[in-house]
C-alpha cells in the first residue's frame, strides 16, 4: 500500500485501501488452509466423477492415496523407531492417524483375521457427501499401512458417510480369502 500511495501521490487514496483492507480483513469468512484443502479435493474427486467416471475417479485417487499411505506409515514406524508394526500397533495407528487429522474412527472389532473400524466423523466434513470417490483415500491408506507391516490387506467400505451413512465401517481383512467375491473390497499387498 506505500508503494501505491507513494506513486499516486494521494493520501485519500491511501487511507481509502487502509480502510478498505481493514473492512475485508475484518469479515467473519468461513476461509481457511483446512476449509480450502478440503474444498479444492471435493472439487478435484467431483470433477473427476463427471468427467471419467466414478471407477476412473477411483483409480486416480488410489494411486495417490496408497502413496500417501506409504508416507504415514514411514511416519509412524520411524517415530515409534520400528522397522514394521504389530497388528495392535497397526489398529491403533490406523486410528491415532484418523484422530490427528480431525476423524473420529474407533476400534468396533480386532482378531487375527480381521480389524473392523467405526467413524463417527469423516476428516473431510460436509464436503465428503456425494464424492464416493474420496472414501477410496481412506481405503488405500488403510491398506498400504496394513499389507506393508502385516503383509497383506483387503479393504472394505462396508458403510460410509460419503454414501450417506451416519457412520463409516471399514471391514480390514488380514488373510486372503478363497471365495474373492464374497464381498466387494480392494486387495493390498506388501510392497
Amino acid at each position: 500500500m506505500f508503494a501505491l500511495s507513494k506513486h499516486l501521490g494521494n493520501n485519500t487514496i491511501m487511507v481509502h485501501i487502509s480502510s478498505l483492507n481493514d473492512q475485508i480483513e475484518s469479515l467473519d469468512l468461513p476461509i481457511e488452509r483446512d476449509q480450502f484443502l478440503r474444498t479444492m479435493i471435493r472439487e478435484l474427486a467431483g470433477t473427476l466423477q463427471d468427467v471419467v467416471g466414478i471407477e476412473q475417479a477411483e483409480g486416480f485417487l488410489n494411486v495417490v492415496g496408497y502413496r500417501t499411505g506409504q508416507h504415514v506409515n514411514q511416519t509412524y514406524q520411524n517415530a515409534l523407531q520400528l522397522s514394521n508394526l504389530s497388528r495392535e500397533q497397526v489398529t491403533v495407528v490406523l486410528v491415532d492417524w484418523k484422530r490427528r487429522i480431525q476423524g473420529d474412527f474407533y476400534v468396533i472389532e480386532e482378531t487375527d483375521e480381521k480389524i473392523v473400524l467405526g467413524n463417527r466423523r469423516c476428516p473431510f466434513a460436509e464436503q465428503v457427501e456425494g464424492r464416493e470417490a474420496m472414501c477410496v483415500m481412506t481405503s488405500n491408506i488403510f491398506g498400504a499401512i496394513t499389507a506393508d507391516n502385516l503383509g497383506y490387506a483387503r479393504v472394505e467400505l462396508q458403510e460410509t458417510i460419503a454414501r450417506g451413512a451416519q457412520e463409516c465401517k471399514i471391514v480390514i481383512h488380514l488373510k486372503p480369502s478363497e471365495v474373492l467375491d464374497e464381498f466387494v473390497a480392494q486387495e493390498y499387498f506388501k510392497a
